[in-house]
């Protein structure tokens, strides 16, 4: 199982900080639940991918156990003279990798941070991110890549027989195309070029089957 805390995020500028540098636009949250937004890096890579909810006084955003510490000593350093808060809560909650690896959502702990685009991970897809809501860190390469359409390696959902692992490299005629980003038993996400996702690819010797995502 894969475990999750709560990153809180606080006080009078709880807004405005986070508004500038997730990828989603925090003012869904005034009619959704939840949504999804991932942090990126200047480089646009992901550094953070999960869900964001309101709370008492600010926002609830759920993070890789792995994670959570470093990501608040991360954003805190953003924070100059805001108002601002940030704290983990250890919740102990998990959630089903099975589930995730299913429905094609990633799952960003300390071994997949900062290694993909948001594109990459199908974060756009899985609308996570929003183009005219204002600036956040990496957003110019993130816009350009989407309208651009340049997005050329995407997460694809697969079957495979033989036990893998994260990181796994997925080859095509023996040359390393792509990686495993998750697993859950013989299901897994893995990170490949488009226009390689259906031929016949491989994890050390063991043929991978293309699976449907929920999501195009």
């Amino acid at each position: 199982m894969n475990t999750i805390s709560t990153i809180q995020v606080t006080g009078h500028d709880a807004f405005e900080f986070l508004q500038g540098q997730l990828t989603n636009d925090l003012r869904r949250l005034e009619g959704e639940q939840e949504i999804l937004a991932a942090w990126c890096n200047p480089k646009g890579r992901v550094i953070w991918f999960g869900t964001v909810r309101r709370i008492d006084n600010g926002y609830g955003l759920s993070a890789a156990a792995d994670m959570a510490d470093t990501i608040v000593k991360r954003l805190t350093m953003f924070r100059f003279r805001s108002k601002v808060d940030l704290n983990v809560v250890d919740e102990g909650q998990t959630v089903d990798p099975a589930f995730l690896v299913e429905n094609g959502y990633p799952f960003i702990g300390a071994a997949q941070s900062e290694q993909f685009t948001p594109h990459m991970l199908n974060l756009d897809l899985l609308d996570a991110i929003s183009f005219d809501k204002g600036c956040f860190p990496g957003q110019e390469i993130v816009a350009r890549t989407h309208y651009k359409g340049a997005t050329k390696r995407r997460t694809v959902r697969f079957t495979v027989e033989q036990p893998v692992r994260v990181g796994d490299k997925v080859s095509l005629e023996g040359r390393d195309i792509g990686e495993v980003l998750n697993v859950a038993g013989t299901g897994l996400l893995a990170v490949v070029p488009v226009d390689k996702a259906d031929e016949t690819l491989t994890i050390g010797g063991s043929s991978l089957k293309r699976e449907q995502l929920p999501y195009h």
